[in-house]
């Protein structure tokens, strides 16, 4: 029995069952009809504007891809493995639709550049959607930290009290954070925003097409510019996956703060219960589960990056089937941020800021050490190492007597060295503390609320540029 596959006919046996199964993409890349019919409908018309195809052909092409379209989304179209991917199913359609006409559809093509086109256009459709709930995530970070800017609490290094400062600058430094995973996905946008179609099997076309006019139809910079590289290229399916990763592990940190912050120990936040889980043993318990969980998901799409880099790394020009193994770890990727981007967002809108908590929580571990060490430089001109020493000793005397630095009386303080005069009390004010941090990028009120009117400048530019 011969091959009945659309490619079979140098083939003289039918393919075995077994390899439609291991063969077939489609059960996972049927997910790219939309981006691949509109890019057949582009394809046509170029092919009609290039006198390939006749006008009466282009239009009847088209308005059968249409139909296709519909079928596809009111679930009445019959997917089947033996068409192995999106492309081989709408074009098989195609021709039940409209007669051999259908046939004349892939002119000028190979499903090396269709596929390249219709993974990129996804791609590029996912890069927009992120970078537009990223500036949700921002916009309400923003509201956090305009509202907290006289908030003090603790900042850590090593986990451990180091400096008192304010949660709005804080939240600052997790905007930030987000704001570069934006720019970079901004910039792969740009970078990757060529249009393969064209580009053929490998080595383009004899016929007398237009790339240009694909690549402008169909929203593209410009056609790729070399034929090869096209049909094997998926640094735009990496770029993206980069881009995701790091955005995780950013989502992945605020995490786990969010985990020390609602529990007991810290309760300087409480979740909201529609955001949180209980105990199937333990009635009292109320589970951290949403940052438990975006803190968790950033290992799966770290493996999706790697998966592909795997994938990719030994594959000489041009195309190999090896890159069917792009798309999963992508749709994955895709699916799990945007979900997680925005519970995340709606989690931040419902939690409750526990100011009272944030402060006691500044007075233990002796968050103005600092301060009392940087007053005895400035002004009683002491040497820094000499500075600290004293400032260690004051620490130590305050553990000796159950207290923090910052609660010593004048008195306590001036016993402990003599080089230490009385003014030396007022380095120890916790808010002050925070208050003389007032260079630029600094944790002062001002220096912070400096830093939030930047942000939000950045803030209101990326919107526009997304509108």
């Amino acid at each position: 029995m011969k091959n009945n596959k659309l490619w079979g006919g140098r083939f003289q046996k039918k393919a075995a069952e077994l390899l439609d199964v291991f063969n077939a993409s489609l059960p996972f890349d049927k997910r790219l009809y939309k981006q691949d019919i509109l890019g057949s409908k582009i394809h046509a018309k170029m092919l009609a504007k290039c006198e390939i195809l006749t006008n009466d052909e282009m239009q009847s092409i088209c308005a059968g891809l249409e139909q296709i379209q519909q079928e596809i989304e009111k679930d009445s179209f019959i997917f089947t493995l033996d068409d192995e991917d999106i492309h081989m199913a709408i074009e098989k359609r195609l021709t039940q639709i409209i007669g051999e006409t259908g046939k004349k559809l892939h002119t000028a093509r190979s499903r090396n550049d269709q596929v390249a086109l219709d993974f990129r256009l996804f791609v590029l459709d996912c890069n927009k959607t992120l970078r537009s709930l990223c500036l949700e995530l921002i916009h309400t970070l923003l509201n956090i930290a305009q509202d907290h800017t006289k908030t003090i609490l603790p900042g850590f290094t090593h986990l451990q009290h180091a400096q008192p400062i304010n949660f709005g600058f804080l939240i600052c430094a997790y905007i930030c954070m987000f704001i570069r995973d934006f720019e970079r996905l901004e910039s792969s946008f740009k970078r990757n925003n060529y249009c393969p179609l064209g580009a053929a099997a490998l080595a383009g076309t004899p016929y007398s097409t237009d790339r240009f006019y694909t690549a402008k139809a169909l929203g593209f910079i410009a056609p790729t510019l070399n034929a090869t590289d096209t049909v094997s290229d998926r640094d735009f399916a990496l770029d993206f996956l980069y881009d995701c990763s790091l955005i995780a592990m950013h989502i992945s940190r605020f995490a786990e703060e969010l985990v020390l912050w609602s529990s007991y120990e810290f309760k300087f936040i409480t979740l909201s219960d529609a955001y949180s889980t209980g105990s199937s043993i333990m009635p009292q318990k109320k589970n951290p589960d949403v940052p438990e969980l975006l803190r968790g998901k950033s290992g799966r799409v770290f493996g999706n990056l790697f998966a592909l880099l795997t994938v990719m790394k030994g594959l000489p020009l041009a195309y190999n089937k090896d890159t069917q193994e792009d798309k999963e770890g992508v749709f994955d990727t895709f699916d799990t941020l945007e979900l997680s981007l925005k519970i995340l967002n709606d989690l931040l809108k419902t939690m409750k800021v526990h100011t009272d908590n944030m402060l006691k929580a500044c007075k233990k571990g002796h968050l103005s050490a600092t301060d009392l060490a940087d007053f005895l430089v400035t002004n009683c001109n002491i040497p820094f190492r000499e500075a600290h020493h004293i400032t260690g000793e004051a620490v130590a005397y305050a553990e000796s007597i159950g207290k923090d630095l910052s609660e010593l009386s004048i008195e306590d303080l001036c016993s402990i060295n003599p080089k230490i005069p009385k003014q030396a009390h007022k380095a120890l004010d916790l808010f002050a503390s925070m208050e003389a941090r007032n260079s630029y990028g600094g944790t002062s009120q001002q220096a912070t609320l400096t830093q939030i009117q930047s942000l939000q400048a950045w803030f209101q530019t990326a919107k526009a540029s997304m509108e």
